[in-house]
């Protein structure tokens, strides 16, 4: 029997366009997509987010659209096409579940929006 795993999207830019999956579910191994879309056009440069216990920090995973910070699995990547952005979890683990969030670089307003 294969664990089952819940990963959650609270991810809504500051962009009423923005969509993201409100939850998706996904067995150890299986590998997970999870996008970010309508970005606004001025957005450089996105970053995701996993927060796992309410009261913490949140981690983030993915900085500059695709690079990986200290300490972060291989199986976690990023990429970003036109307006959208996505997190790819490649052999999902157990640890894997979380609340995972989005944000973006804005350059028109050079702040950073999630």
């Amino acid at each position: 029997m294969g664990w089952a795993l819940l990963l959650k999207c609270a991810c809504t830019l500051v962009q009423a366009a923005v969509t993201q999956p409100s939850s998706l579910s996904a067995n150890v191994g299986d590998t997970v997509r999870i996008t970010c879309s309508g970005l606004n056009t001025t957005t450089a440069y996105t970053g995701w987010h996993q927060h796992k216990v309410p009261g913490t920090a949140p981690v983030t995973v993915i900085y500059d659209d695709n690079k990986r910070p200290s300490g972060i699995p291989s199986r976690f990547s990023g990429s970003k096409s036109g307006t959208t952005a996505t997190l790819t979890i490649s052999g999902v683990q157990a640890e894997d579940e979380a609340v995972y969030f989005c944000g973006g670089w804005d350059s028109s307003s050079a702040g950073y929006d999630v």
